[in-house]
């Protein structure tokens, strides 16, 4: 794999998403050499209503990262400020404020498209990356001292490489990295709608039989994001619906929250899934880090928040180190950043089994808790900072 044209970096990233491209732009900027490989440079994707429909929540400690990163003033986000929670067999509701945590928000919502296009503006310019696109990952030779890739024509050595790849991470197949599986037998169904009421920076979501129901903020008032989490059956059905039928639908299910739904746009579905890599560090040369190493429920918006903390984690890890790749660098980082993503996997996994249970008893009980925690001010406080990954849980299980 070797040859006299080898293309010599600190640090190789697969995968450009969000993560990815954090993480080549986070390792460059502490003065490392960073090659970004990707089959295709990001563009822009926007529906008939004017917003990407793939939409994800920005945690308040991904800001921090992100504005670290030089991009966040000129990121188009919208705040949302409360969450109100409720599901369609009983009157119990429970609702989160930024008040309750002396914040003006709980988050943002931005659009994944316009944000990977921006963050692959700051690496094209930045002199310490290079970015090698459209051709994909042949082979990865690991060594004691360095890693060797193959990208089509193109040789690498690398001290460091990370896969953030996805959920179908070629990194991960390649180095053999099992995986634990957790099936939901759920899709997700995800568009874009406008409503007849402004949703007021506020995030919907409702529990229902076959899956929870949320309709996110989007940047103008009447906009907002749906991720309707269903059975497959469901899902394909409700595809074919013409934009009048679905719209009837959606408006039953979330109980016309936000008055009549005006607008609907083009409608995706795909599996929902919940995964864990064996490890995040099968060598010590090798990362996985966002949904190359865990994918989990949308239910609570941490997806990608977890995989910039795994970034987070990262330029932790190389603030004093020489070597990007020494033995046992990045033990305790595999180790906390699994323990962190297998509490949400499961965490997540109990949600959707609690609320998917038709048990009488259990429905009294449930709604007996949910009225009893909305009413638990320090409780739910330190949920709330813990879901923004400001928490004391959170904190020690992101630092390497």
């Amino acid at each position: 794999m070797v040859n006299s044209a080898t293309m010599e970096v600190d640090v190789a990233v697969v995968g450009g998403g969000l993560v990815g491209a954090s993480a080549a732009l986070g390792v460059a900027a502490t003065g490392r050499s960073v090659l970004l490989i990707d089959r295709q440079q990001p563009t822009i994707d926007r529906g008939k209503l004017g917003i990407d429909i793939r939409n994800v929540a920005i945690s308040p400690a991904s800001q921090s990262l992100l504005a670290t990163l030089g991009v966040w003033g000129e990121l188009a986000v919208a705040a949302y400020r409360r969450m109100r929670v409720w599901e369609d067999r009983g009157t119990a509701e429970i609702g989160f404020s930024a008040d309750e945590v002396q914040r003006q928000e709980l988050g943002w919502i931005t659009e994944v498209s316009p944000a990977t296009v921006l963050l692959w503006s700051r690496l094209r310019a930045h002199r310490n990356v290079e970015c090698l696109v459209g051709q994909s990952l042949d082979g990865i030779d690991m060594r004691e001292d360095a890693v060797f890739l193959q990208v089509g024509d193109t040789s690498v050595r690398a001290q460091l490489l990370v896969g953030a790849d996805g959920a179908r991470s070629s990194v991960r197949t390649a180095l053999g990295v099992q995986t634990t599986d957790l099936g939901t037998g759920q899709h997700v169904l995800a568009t874009v709608i406008k409503t007849q009421r402004p949703h007021a920076a506020t995030a919907w979501q409702r529990f229902l039989l076959d899956g929870p129901v949320a309709l996110l903020p989007g940047p103008k008032p009447h906009l907002s994001s749906l991720v309707w989490s269903q059975s497959e059956t469901e899902a394909k059905r409700r595809l074919a619906l013409t934009d009048e039928a679905f719209a009837d639908e959606l408006h039953s299910a979330v109980e016309g929250c936000l008055g009549a739904i005006e607008a609907v746009d083009r409608r995706i579905a795909f599996p929902l899934i919940q995964m864990v890599a064996s490890t995040f560090n099968p060598h010590p040369r090798a990362l996985l880090i966002g949904d190359a190493a865990r994918v989990v429920h949308p239910l609570a918006g941490l997806g990608v928040n977890l995989g910039f903390e795994d970034v987070l984690g990262i330029l932790d890890g190389l603030r004093l180190a020489k070597d990007p790749g020494a033995p046992g660098l990045w033990r305790a980082f595999a180790r906390r950043r699994k323990a962190r993503a297998m509490a949400m996997v499961t965490i997540m996994a109990g949600f959707r089994q609690l609320y998917g249970l038709r048990e009488p008893g259990i429905h009294w009980l449930r709604n007996l808790g949910v009225h009893w925690l909305d009413g638990a001010k320090p409780l739910k406080r330190q949920i709330i900072n813990e879901a923004l990954g400001l928490g004391p849980v959170a904190e020690l299980l992101r630092r390497a």
